[in-house]
């Protein structure tokens, strides 16, 4: 369904006082959070990165910092495994390091409930099936999210955010985000077996 109409402004409305209110509720979360990672990796204490949004259109999402920002002798980034830190690690089982992303919900770029925003250098990669799921504003959370998140296949993943796309309503939207409260106090699928994160997107499966 179509995220236009009255029902995308009481989206945007719920959205918005929701982001605002969990802002202020979780002030001293933050700032204890922000206080932990200075201390233990030093500065930046936020991970800013260019994401694509509705209908591909680029913002920078903000994020708490979780890796080190460590290289090899090629100058390349070392694998996630080497870069994630036992904070970091905490920090996205919590789900807390997404805390700073309603700072963008705020802003219009998210929404709480949608295809969570993957990486640019993804986006030549998607079957025009897949690339759908910039159809309907990216969020916090997702269907997928609560389907699997990253202990499922990238193929299944993004058939799941297109099924999203296709499914919209205010209803799905409340049911995804009661789920994944229930998944964020469970702690599941935080990453896929054999991953200390998810593994890159390299386009369709075979």
């Amino acid at each position: 369904m179509q995220q236009v109409g009255w029902r995308l402004f009481v989206k945007r409305t719920f959205d918005r006082t929701a982001a605002v209110l969990g802002l202020v509720a979780t002030a001293p979360v933050m700032a204890a959070t922000a206080l932990a990672i200075r201390s233990t990796m030093g500065a930046p204490v936020l991970f800013r990165q260019q994401r694509p949004g509705l209908h591909r259109r680029t913002f920078e999402v903000i994020k708490f910092r979780t890796m080190l920002d460590a290289t090899g002798p090629d100058g390349r980034p070392l694998p996630d495994a080497d870069r994630l830190t036992p904070l970091g690690k905490f920090l996205r089982s919590t789900s807390l390091d997404e805390l700073p992303q309603l700072l963008n919900v705020l802003r219009g770029d998210l929404s709480l409930v949608g295809p969570r925003p993957l990486l640019m250098r993804y986006l030549d990669r998607y079957t025009p099936e897949q690339a759908r799921r910039h159809d309907a504003l990216p969020g916090i959370t997702g269907w997928s999210q609560v389907n699997g998140r990253n202990a499922i296949a990238w193929d299944e993943k993004l058939a799941l955010d297109t099924w999203y796309v296709d499914h919209w309503s205010l209803a799905l939207d409340a049911k995804i985000l009661a789920r994944t409260f229930l998944h964020v106090l469970r702690r599941e699928n935080i990453s896929s077996e054999g991953h200390a994160t998810m593994p890159e997107f390299q386009g369709p499966e075979r």
